[in-house]
């Protein structure tokens, strides 16, 4: 990954000018490998600033995914320390999720491997180990996930990666003398779109496609752009929106995504600034001026940042020539969205959010679900596999917290009782909880499942995360497709399947221990379809094998399931085409 690279001017006490913005490089396909790794930015004359990055010294390339693909991908450490990469907002299982319980040791490869499930949508990876969740964000190892499927490929959108397509990775970082990033402590005067400082970046003469992510630390952002131009926000979090929306203005609280569309055909040669409006952000968003008036006193260095209740550019866009077959239309439609009904719910589950000393703490923490801060060891709730359930969360402390839960999209039902805006009401994995606010969510929980390897739900402010703001949770049950726990009987052996992953064959082997037995062997894809019978007869003792040839199904996932009498085994087999 190249060095960004920045020349002079004085902004909030740092020289820099204005630097073209950083476009993170693109992975597709069915194989991915990342090395987490240190390195130096110059982002400032003199000293350059340590950072980390993926496959580079500072952010990850954008991963893009199919929906419907099965992906292997290798995350070697080599920062030295142990660290996690959380895929955030997918529906995976937890052992795939990269949580804090999924820690890679310095120098290891962590290997996740699985089927996308997800619809179209913009996601994105960054750690999750407890305690350093923080540090490892807000030093660079975070990255772009697109999600593509033939609904959304079907729609007339921008699609053309850094021409008409562009991911907006917004951040406010602190800084001190010697240029290195200071963590936790609320003076983060320093605004950046992909790690870039100060930056522009030319934009076509027509309807240009954002992929915008909050993935600063604490900050919420209240976005509009210079000339008050209305844009069209297309999806939330999960996936796209039944019809654009229009607006002026969108609240984009940490961890959430929005896509926008902006519609610049009339601008050649114009310029405007996309801004975040602090002054007008809503009482108890970290970002107001004044919360030192509030109940409780300010964090440290929160006072003196300016960038408090102030409106500020984050990136300037110049409008250059269109491309060739642009696209000049904001559509009228996009998908179907089909939100979960209240009464599909079998259970509604409560949490607070609190300060211990609510007199003292209320606006620095550290904060807790139910009184108690995150303990590894503890499970906080148990769920049914394919059961919806309401979860009502009530924030009693004086801010505002962006509340994410793994594993499931969920759809918002009320805030206080009110209905929420228009585009509020798709696929979410984040939402925005202000103080005294209570805020219903409605999920399904369906797919994955597992008593051992918990899922988390926690404040997407990352300081309040590692400090302890966090619980997690297990889903009971067995899993789509395929029972993965094995019965080892006497009377037969299923021997690992070999090549695996395979393309297009691979050889089963088994052995049966008494003769005339009635043995099946299926092939069975991960949602739980039978793909194939491959054998159901009576057989006689001793060592079999079959092939199968994968070759007419598309890559990903299979199991197969041997059976012989009241005894069965499965085995999980990857095509890799």
């Amino acid at each position: 990954m190249k060095n960004l690279i920045y020349i002079t001017s004085v902004i909030f006490g740092f020289l820099y000018a204005q630097n073209e913005l950083f476009i993170p490089e693109t992975m597709s396909g069915n194989e991915f490998n990342l090395s987490l790794q240190n390195g130096t930015t110059q982002l400032f004359d003199g000293d350059a600033t340590e950072t980390m990055g993926a496959n580079g010294g500072n952010l990850g390339p954008t991963l893009i995914f199919e929906q419907g693909e099965f992906v292997n991908i290798n995350v070697t450490n080599n920062i030295g320390e142990e660290t996690t990469i959380h895929w955030h907002g997918m529906h995976i299982s937890p052992e795939n999720d990269g949580g804090p319980h999924s820690v890679i040791m310095p120098g290891e490869t962590w290997n996740p491997n699985f089927t996308v499930m997800d619809k179209a949508c913009t996601m994105w990876y960054h750690p999750h180990l407890h305690e350093k969740t923080n540090e490892h964000v807000t030093k660079g190892i975070t990255g772009f996930i697109i999600i593509r499927d033939d609904e959304e490929a079907a729609l007339d959108l921008p699609r053309t990666y850094g021409v008409d397509d562009f991911p907006l990775n917004l951040q406010t970082k602190q800084f001190d003398a010697s240029n290195q990033i200071v963590i936790g402590e609320h003076g983060d005067n320093v605004p950046m779109v992909n790690s870039t400082i100060d930056a522009f970046v030319e934009f076509p003469a027509q309807v240009v496609r954002l992929r915008v992510l909050n993935g600063s630390s604490m900050r919420v952002f209240n976005l509009g752009f210079s000339n008050n131009s209305t844009f069209y926000q297309i999806g939330s979090d999960g996936g796209l929106f039944l019809e654009p929306i229009s607006m002026d203005r969108l609240l984009l609280a940490p961890a959430e995504r929005a896509e926008l569309l902006v519609d610049l055909s009339d601008m050649t040669g114009e310029s405007i600034e996309l801004k975040s409006y602090g002054s007008t952000l809503p009482q108890s968003a970290y970002g107001i001026t004044g919360l030192s008036t509030m109940q409780g006193v300010a964090p440290s260095g929160y006072n003196s940042n300016e960038l408090n209740g102030n409106d500020f550019i984050l990136l300037d866009i110049n409008v250059g020539a269109q491309t060739d077959n642009p696209i000049l239309t904001i559509p009228s439609l996009l998908v179907d969205v089909t939100p979960i009904d209240e009464s599909e719910a079998t259970l509604t589950r409560n949490l607070q959010i609190t300060a211990p000393n609510m007199m003292q703490n209320s606006i620095t923490g550290p904060f807790v679900f139910d009184g108690q801060s995150f303990d590894m060891n503890v499970i906080n709730q148990t769920v049914q596999l394919g059961d919806t359930e309401i979860w009502e969360i009530f924030n009693m402390s004086m801010v505002a917290h962006p509340f994410h839960i793994h594993d499931v999209q969920f759809y918002i039902l009320d805030r206080n009782g009110v209905i929420p805006p228009e585009n509020e009401r798709g696929r979410k994995d984040v939402v925005l909880v202000k103080n005294m606010e209570t805020v219903r969510f409605i999920a399904k929980f369906e797919d994955h499942a597992d008593d051992e390897v918990p899922y988390m739900y926690h404040c997407h402010m990352l300081q309040h995360e590692d400090e302890g703001l966090m619980g997690q949770f297990i889903v009971e049950g067995e899993s789509v497709g395929i029972d993965n726990n094995i019965t080892l009987p006497n009377d037969f052996v299923l021997f690992p399947a070999y090549p695996n992953p395979f393309n297009p064959t691979t050889t089963i082997r088994f052995k049966l221990v008494t003769s005339q037995q009635n043995a099946s062997l299926r092939i069975y894809d991960i949602s739980g379809r039978l793909v194939e019978t491959l054998l159901n007869e009576k057989l006689i003792a001793g060592e079999h094998e079959i092939k199968w040839n994968g070759g007419n199904n598309p890559s990903g996932v299979y199991f197969i399931s041997f059976e012989t009498g009241e005894f069965f085994s499965n085995q999980k087999i990857i095509l890799m085409k």
